[in-house]
């Protein structure tokens, strides 16, 4: 077991090996507090003409926060509204910043979360996120504007903001990095104007939760784009579940529920695939993620299967994030 494995398991216990590293963790919730503090009392951002919405979280690791994100697009689409996102890009090495991602984008380049959401609206990689609002003001129609995390990116104004809990790890040992998960302490949670919940209820005595859960939709054999549903698979129960996400095992979860015998092979969050990850002795059929396979080509195997899931928000949850943003763009739009 490798340094990071072992400490994200000592995270999700309540008395561990990585209770030791405390005073870096008070350390390092006292620089986030400082931070905080600076761009929202001593040198606030200016704010943007339309709605910033965040979607974000305070703990590493996958909470689900995509998947919510591309289903708040369509749900606003649907709505009328003209959203686009914005990103850092992370795992990309793009060379100039902004970027817009565009058909010939590659993951490689502006990330695999930016490029998998760029099939439902326009979006522009930077890690200064204002910069990146600002480029989407000036080059597109937008007039609500998506953060793909960023939630402790202060220097980006924002008029809302959604913190994703993943229900089943909850927030691990409630310590600051590195002695836990969080990027922020617990008492954050109570500023966010929403804490939604990934499925299970995680034990949060919080304000404001939503919920939403993440639902299969189908197979999609990576090589030819052919679509499968569920209850028709016959390549057998018995495959191999490969992801490069912030939680492989939920991804093995889901799969076990979906009545499979998954042999997970879990990569880091954001992996490069070289394609070898995807190559195995047995020939047994091999499913990823939608997120891991836009960083795979499609000459990686024709055993190779995507399991492409959806969110689905609570409509209480959805009601309420679409009245404020309803009454941020009425005030907009009567301000001189």
């Amino acid at each position: 077991m490798n340094i990071r494995l072992s400490l994200e398991r000592a995270w999700y216990r309540p008395m561990s090996w990585a209770l030791l590293l405390l005073p870096l963790s008070w350390l390092f919730r006292a620089v986030s507090s400082g931070r905080r503090f600076y761009y929202q009392r001593v040198n606030p951002p200016c704010p943007l003409p339309i709605p910033v919405i965040v979607v974000g979280n305070i703990s590493v690791g996958g909470t689900g926060k995509t998947p919510l994100l591309a289903a708040l697009v369509v749900i606003f689409q649907a709505q009328g509204y003209r959203p686009g996102i914005i990103s850092r890009g992370y795992g990309g090495s793009a060379t100039h910043y902004p970027q817009r991602v565009t058909d010939t984008s590659t993951a490689e380049t502006v990330g695999d979360e930016p490029l998998l959401l760029s099939s439902l609206c326009p979006v522009v990689v930077d890690p200064d996120r204002y910069r990146a609002a600002r480029y989407l003001l000036e080059n597109t129609g937008c007039n609500l504007i998506f953060s793909d995390d960023g939630l402790q990116h202060y220097r980006l104004p924002r008029n809302i903001e959604i913190v994703v809990i993943d229900g089943e790890r909850g927030t691990g040992n409630g310590h600051c990095l590195p002695a836990g998960p969080l990027r922020e302490a617990l008492s954050r949670l109570l500023t966010a104007d929403f804490v939604v919940v990934n499925e299970t209820v995680a034990r949060l005595s919080i304000p404001h939760r939503g919920a939403f859960k993440l639902s299969p939709v189908h197979f999609r054999h990576l090589a030819s784009g052919e679509s499968v549903v569920i209850d028709n698979w016959s390549h057998g129960r018995r495959v191999h579940a490969v992801a490069g996400i912030g939680n492989p095992a939920r991804f093995a979860h889901t799969l076990t529920s979906l009545g499979f015998e998954p042999i997970l092979h879990p990569l880091p969050d954001h992996h490069r695939f070289t394609g070898e990850e995807l190559c195995f002795e047995d020939n047994l059929p091999v499913i990823i993620t939608a997120k891991d396979a836009v960083k795979c080509a499609v000459g990686c195997g024709d055993n190779v299967w995507v399991l492409d899931v959806q969110a689905e928000p609570d409509p209480p949850f959805i009601e309420r994030l679409m009245q404020d943003v309803r009454s941020l763009t009425e005030t907009a739009d009567t301000t001189p």
